[in-house]
């Protein structure tokens, strides 16, 4: 056998005796219970998605604007300076396009 091949193989074994280790498999179980985690938070904002498309639809339905919701929601997430500071840029960009 090669002496690299034998070293890969040395690697390989110790790696396999790593997970064997007990300390691997509380570090198993640690990030198990982290996946788990995710993927309930994952199916939880799935679910919370599909409620928000739901109530968006509603008030489609009713005659509202979706995108102008969608809008204000976005400029109320940030501070009043935030939503002056992007509201003169877009003014001074409309301006400098001749769209005032």
């Amino acid at each position: 056998m090669h002496p690299e091949s034998r070293r890969r193989n040395d690697v390989e074994k110790n790696r396999a005796d790593d997970i064997t280790d007990p300390s691997q498999t509380v570090a198993g179980g640690q990030v198990r219970a982290f996946i788990e985690r995710i993927e309930r938070l994952e199916e939880e904002k799935k679910t919370i998605s599909d409620d928000i498309k739901e109530v968006f639809a509603e008030a489609k339905g009713t005659g509202f604007d979706t995108k102008a919701m969608r809008t204000i929601i976005r400029l109320r997430k940030k501070d009043q300076a935030e939503r002056q500071e992007e509201e003169t840029i877009l003014d001074l960009y409309k301006a400098a396009l001749g769209m005032v």
